[in-house]
C-alpha cells in the first residue's frame, strides 16, 4: 500500500501577515460535574496570535487539552492550569489565553411556608484568562425576582381611602363592619403593579480567595446572596399559603430599581472573594411598554 503524507495547507499556502487578538472556537460541548451531577457546558476556547508570520494557531491542541475538566468539578485552578497548557502549546505565537464556559445551574428552591420544593435554573457565564499580567476570572450572573412599585402602591392605599370614607359616610364603625369590607372587592378596589425583574451583574472573583471552591458551588453563593438582599425571589412550587407569603413579602418591600440596585451595590462591595463588579437592575414594566432600568459598578 502507498503511503501519501497528508497536506499541511496552513504551512504551504500563502498568508497576509498580522496579529490576532484571539483565534479559537466557539461553541464546545463538555461535560462538568456540578456537584454529584453531570451537566454540560458550552465553551469558547482561544489564543491570541501575536507572531504576525505565523498563520494560524494549533486548535486541535486547544481542544485536546479541555479533556482535562472532562466529567470533573470545575475549580480556578483546573481552568487556570488548562490557560497554563494553551500557552505552553503556542510558544512563540501567543500570549494570551482565554476560556469561557456558559451554562445553568439548576437549585432546589424550598417554598417559603409550605413543605414544597422546585428546582429554578440559573444562566451564568464564566470568562477566564491568562496574559502577561497574570490571571483574570469574572462571572456573569442572571437573576429574576419580583418587585413591587412604591409609587403604584401609595397610589392604590390612596384610593382606598378615598372608598372607604365614601362608603363608610353614614354608616356606624364597628370591627365587624370594617373588617368585612375589607375583605371585599369593593374595599380593596385598587392593587400596586408588581413586575418580573432582573439582575444581570459580572463578579471579579480574587484568585487567592478560596480559589478551590467548586464553581457551583461559587455560583450558588453567590446567588444566594443576592436573592436575599432583594427579598422576592422568584417561586418555585407553592400553595395558597406560599403565595400570601409572597405577596407579603412584596408589599413589605416596595422598591424602584433605583433602591435594588442601591442595595445590591451595598451588599457585594462586601462579598467575600468579589474585588469588583458591575450590575444592571432590570425592572420590566407591567405600567409602561419599557423598562426601568438601573446601573452600578465597583473597581471596574
Amino acid at each position: 500500500m502507498t503511503v501519501f503524507t497528508l497536506p499541511d495547507v496552513a504551512s504551504q499556502t500563502t498568508r497576509s501577515p498580522g496579529a490576532l487578538t484571539w483565534v479559537g472556537m466557539e461553541g464546545i460541548a463538555l461535560p462538568i460535574r456540578f456537584g454529584n451531577r453531570s451537566v454540560t457546558v458550552k465553551i469558547n476556547a482561544g489564543v491570541s496570535l501575536e507572531n504576525p508570520d505565523a498563520r494560524g494557531i494549533h486548535m486541535s491542541r486547544l481542544y485536546l487539552a479541555l479533556e482535562m475538566l472532562e466529567e470533573k468539578a470545575l475549580t480556578l485552578p483546573a481552568v487556570k492550569n488548562v490557560l497554563n497548557t494553551f500557552l505552553a502549546s503556542h510558544e512563540e505565537l501567543s500570549q494570551h489565553a482565554y476560556l469561557t464556559f456558559k451554562g445553568e445551574l439548576p437549585l432546589k428552591r424550598e417554598a417559603l411556608i409550605s413543605p414544597l420544593a422546585g428546582w429554578k435554573s440559573y444562566p451564568f457565564t464564566l470568562h477566564c484568562q491568562v496574559t502577561p499580567a497574570g490571571f483574570q476570572a469574572d462571572i456573569d450572573l442572571e437573576i429574576g425576582y419580583s418587585s413591587t412599585c412604591p409609587c403604584s402602591a401609595a397610589l392604590a392605599r390612596q384610593l382606598i381611602q378615598q372608598a372607604f370614607d365614601e362608603d363608610f359616610a353614614e354608616i356606624p364603625l364597628t370591627k365587624a363592619a370594617v373588617s368585612s369590607w375589607l375583605g371585599s372587592e369593593e374595599g380593596i378596589l385598587a392593587t400596586p403593579h408588581s413586575q418580573r425583574s432582573f439582575v444581570y451583574c459580572t463578579l471579579r472573583l480574587a484568585e487567592e480567595d478560596d480559589n478551590t471552591l467548586q464553581i457551583d458551588e461559587l455560583v450558588a453563593r453567590s446567588i444566594d446572596r443576592i436573592e436575599k438582599t432583594l427579598g422576592t425571589a422568584l417561586q418555585t412550587a407553592v400553595k395558597r399559603i406560599d403565595e400570601q407569603a409572597f405577596a407579603l413579602a412584596n408589599g413589605q418591600n416596595l422598591m424602584f430599581c433605583e433602591d435594588a440596585a442601591r442595595r445590591l451595590d451595598k451588599t457585594l462591595r462586601q462579598a467575600p472573594g468579589v474585588t469588583a463588579f458591575k450590575l444592571k437592575v432590570v425592572h420590566a414594566e407591567s405600567l409602561h411598554a419599557h423598562d426601568a432600568v438601573a446601573r452600578s459598578e465597583w473597581n471596574w
